[in-house]
């Protein structure tokens, strides 16, 4: 009965010398896969917990997000660096032209500050005062991760 058993298993046997070295390869890359999967989450629970990301989020209305209305905010930041562009290239350009790409790089500053919450006084404010507030608004959405154009053509914003 030993002597049969033997001969039955003497095929698994030989199978597993032969391929002891792709058995031991599996393991070790399912090993290794293992501690780096478990590595990753540790770092993204450290950075939460470093960053307060419950904090920062408690106060978002997400439906705000989803509205059918709501431009998307990389189109915005487009819309914002191709009218500062023309903004800045204005020299060339007709007094109403100028006004025109004002108003609507000033609209598109009003919908990013409410696509990330920043509080901006752009429609109630005229002249000296408006621009002073622009470069406020500006300030507050590059501190908030949107790089816009320098105020100077051949300047760009630095990030801090």
């Amino acid at each position: 009965m030993l002597a049969i058993l033997a001969v039955c298993c003497l095929p698994a046997v030989f199978a597993l010398i032969f391929c002891a070295d792709e058995i031991l390869d599996r393991v070790v890359c399912k090993w290794a896969e293992w501690r780096e999967q478990r590595r990753e989450r540790r770092t993204i629970a450290r950075l939460d917990r470093a960053l307060e990301a419950d904090a920062l989020t408690r106060d978002i209305d997400l439906t705000e997000l989803d509205r059918a209305d709501r431009r998307p905010l990389q189109q915005l930041a487009t819309d914002l660096r191709r009218l500062g562009g023309h903004r800045l290239a204005a020299a060339d350009r007709s007094v109403v032209w100028h006004g025109a790409v004002i108003d609507a790089y000033d609209e598109r500053l009003r919908a990013a500050c409410r696509a990330l919450g920043i509080t901006e006084h752009l429609a109630e404010l005229d002249g000296v005062d408006r621009e002073i507030e622009r470069v406020r608004v500006e300030g507050q959405l590059h501190a908030a991760g949107l790089t816009l154009p320098a105020a100077r053509p051949g300047h760009h914003q630095r990030h801090r």
